[in-house]
């Protein structure tokens, strides 16, 4: 689900948190009041493996990173060209988290995205390089929600940022 949770060491502030992707339980997806469509049976993503001796360093990285709202999950990840899943840590958020913001109306959305900037960069290009990347996965990993928000975050880059009233 994109933009579940504020971001507001990454791509916002305290002050205007940005959005980003977040991966949630199917079953709290159910739960939502959302005019999207149902929870996808897969979630495309790229899994990374990381040599023995920096996995502490890379775990405690990402465990500051991530601290904001995630519980820790080991799930297998399926590689696309059919070889053994792969045992893999995945972050997961929770709604109960101050972050969580759940569904919002698409143009308010992309608004606040084209808008929001943290130390991390703009939110807007966070967004269009998950739509590129998401696109470049598969021909089957397109995220019908994402693009949608990427089309009007780049509608509203050709208006030179004239947000709707």
């Amino acid at each position: 689900m994109f933009a579940g949770f504020g971001s507001q060491d990454h791509r916002g502030t305290p002050e205007a948190p940005g959005r980003v992707v977040t991966l949630i339980e199917k079953s709290y997806w159910e739960e939502l009041t959302d005019h999207h469509d149902s929870a996808p049976e897969k979630v495309w993503g790229v899994a990374y493996r990381i040599i023995p001796e920096k996995v502490e360093e890379v775990k405690e990285y990402l465990d500051i990173r991530e601290i904001n709202g995630y519980t820790i999950h080991y799930t297998p990840f399926h590689p696309a060209d059919g070889s053994a899943s792969i045992k893999t840590l995945v972050y997961i958020g929770t709604p109960e988290n101050e972050q969580f913001v759940g569904p919002q109306d698409p143009q308010q959305l992309a608004e606040h995205i084209f808008r929001s900037h943290g130390p991390s960069g703009p939110n807007k290009d966070y967004l269009l390089n998950l739509d590129q990347a998401l696109n470049e996965l598969s021909p089957k990993s397109g995220d019908h929600h994402i693009h949608d928000l990427a089309v009007r975050v780049r509608a509203l880059e050709g208006t030179n940022g004239k947000l709707s009233s």
